[in-house]
Parts: structure tokens; sequence; C-alpha cells
């Protein structure tokens, strides 16, 4: 019996959740196919097909994410493209049913599912496998010109697609974050009421640190095993299980926003967190760990400490250092 397929979220998939392969993200109906970038299926008011999932997987050179933002290159029939370095070999067209189908999502504000691979921007992907990464609108559609020219040297038009993060109150996020997504939206709704006494914005910014993937970090935590990669302890309760935290490297939230990836975050004791969020200490571009301001307690590392298997990115360090060189221990934390 065939399976019915929906757009929007899938029941049981939450944000964060991370898959072995393809044939994993199909089988958690994410996406239609395990090789196709756009998933498409038929639209129940009249049938025709409208996409309702892509993958993000290294695909194309005039591709452009930017997490909550992103330029989407459309598919092309047949061999169109070398899978080696990206380039298109020849024009898109919107009659293919792919691109026909992003499109009619798009004038129809219908959501798209995002799923990014290991192999896309470094910046945001997961170290291995397929991670779901929330839903997506297409904002606007174009037709482009690629950076790069067909063999021949002729211009190549793309079908090109601005895709926009859906905000929080619509995502699949877990059993606790729908309920404080639900306490957030009350909390802005009271913020903008003229008239009312107004709660601080310490409160609403509480409330955002709440909204981050759990999986992620414990994700992080656990390929260190709770050790410290900043000062190298590992602390251990009664229970003699390693107690540690995930600490954001760009901040989440304005102004910072930081994405919520295992890039961007490092497995830190409790004493570093807060040496990280007062801009204590700070990594070099040679991963050294430069202190700068009196600390008391376990001495820091002389390198950060980090595993193949996590590939932290140099662009949140660098951001990190610059945020603090240009503040001085004032700012905001993550």
């Amino acid at each position: 019996m065939e399976i019915k397929r929906v757009s929007g979220n899938i029941d049981g998939v939450v944000v964060g959740d991370l898959f072995g392969s393809r044939l994993d993200v199909l089988g958690a109906k994410l996406h239609q196919t395990n090789q196709r970038g756009i998933s498409c299926l038929k639209d129940e008011e009249d049938g025709l097909h409208i996409a309702d999932a892509i993958v993000l997987n290294g695909g194309y050179v005039d591709d452009d994410d930017q997490w909550t933002f992103m330029r989407y290159t459309g598919a092309s029939e047949g061999k169109g493209r070398d899978s080696t370095t990206g380039r298109l070999l020849r024009s898109q067209s919107w009659e293919y049913a792919d691109n026909a189908a992003l499109k009619r999502s798009y004038e129809r504000e219908r959501p798209i599912r995002v799923i990014r691979g290991f192999e896309g921007d470094k910046r945001y992907s997961p170290p291995k496998g397929y991670r779901f990464d929330g839903l997506f609108r297409v904002t606007a559609i174009r037709t482009a010109t690629s950076k790069w020219p067909a063999p021949d040297g002729s211009e190549i038009d793309i079908c090109q697609f601005d895709l926009e993060r859906l905000p929080d109150s619509e995502q699949a996020l877990s059993a606790m974050g729908s309920r404080v997504a639900e306490a957030l939206e009350a909390v802005e709704q009271i913020l903008e009421e003229p008239g009312e006494e107004r709660y601080p914005e310490a409160r609403t910014v509480e409330i955002q640190r709440l909204m981050r993937s759990v999986a992620t970090s414990r994700r992080v935590k656990k390929l260190y095993d709770g050790q410290c990669q900043l000062c190298g302890l590992r602390l251990l309760g009664p229970d003699g299980e390693p107690h540690s935290q995930g600490a954001h490297i760009r901040p989440l939230g304005r102004p910072h926003n930081g994405p919520d990836v295992e890039p961007n975050i490092l497995c830190v004791c409790p004493n570093c967190h807060v040496r990280l969020d007062v801009g204590a200490v700070v990594v070099d571009e040679n991963w050294s760990i430069i202190v700068r301001a009196t600390i008391f307690g376990t001495p820091m590392l002389p390198r950060l400490k980090t595993k193949r298997s996590h590939r932290v990115h140099p662009d949140y360090l660098r951001y990190h250092r610059e945020w603090w060189e240009k503040l001085g221990t004032r700012g905001q934390g993550s």
C-alpha cells in the first residue's frame, strides 16, 4: 500500500533530527527520492505537482546557503551537471517537472522542508549523514545567469529560488520546544500591547535560550565524552556520568544570529562556558587559546581540543574573536 506523503512537518520528526543516509531520509517521508534534490508530490487541491522538500548537499556552484536564507539552483534534466565541479553543462528550463513544482510551491506559498547533507556548506552541514533543518518558504524566483559558462563558453540560464526559514512557531519542535515557543509568542504579544506593563528584555532573551536544539548540543558533548575543549576538564557527577555544556561560539539570536549547528558548538565545562560568553577567552586563527582576562581555576589548554569528526568552523571563531576585540568585555553571550 502506498504511504501518503504530506507537505509541511512530518509527525515524529523534529528540527535537528539526523539521518545516516538518503535512504533513511526517504524512509522518514521527508523526501520523495534518495537521489534528486527536489522532492515533489500531488497537491490535494487539483492534483498538480508541488515541491515539498529540497536537499542541500553541495549541488551547484550558484547555490548560496546563509542558514536562515538561501539561494537555491533548480534542477537539470538528465546529465546537465558535472558531478565533480558542480558546473552546469546547459541551461535549465522552467518546464522541467521539478522546477515547475518548486515554482508552483512559490505561487501557492507552500512550505518546503530543507535537509542539509554532509557535503554542503561546511559552516552549516552535519559532520556526516543528513539533518532536517526545518520549514522554509520560497520568497522569490528568477531566471539568472550562472557564474560559470558552458563548456563551449556560452552563458547558462538557471532557475533560481530564494528561500527563507519560517518562524519557530511553525517548525516541528520537540514537546518542550513547542511549549517554550508558545510562551515566547505570548511574551512577545504582551510586549507589543500599548499601555501594558512590559516584561524586561532579559525575560525574552532567556526564553530564546531554551529554544536551542538539545539534540545537536548533545551530539557534540557525547563526541568528547564531556571533556572541555578549552581547559580539558571532565566533570563527573555522583552517578559517574560526565557533566558538560554545549556553548555556541557565535551566539544565537539578535544581534549575532548564529546557527544551531555542530560547527558552531563547543563542548565545555560550566566555568569555560562563562569564560567564552564574557570574552575572557577567545580562539586564535591557529586554534591557540588566548586568555584575555584573569582566570582562576583550571588553566586553559594551549590549543582548542578538536576531533576530526567535529568540524569547528573558523568563521565562528573569527566572529567571536572580533566581537570581543571590538567591544572588550562588554556584550551579550550565547
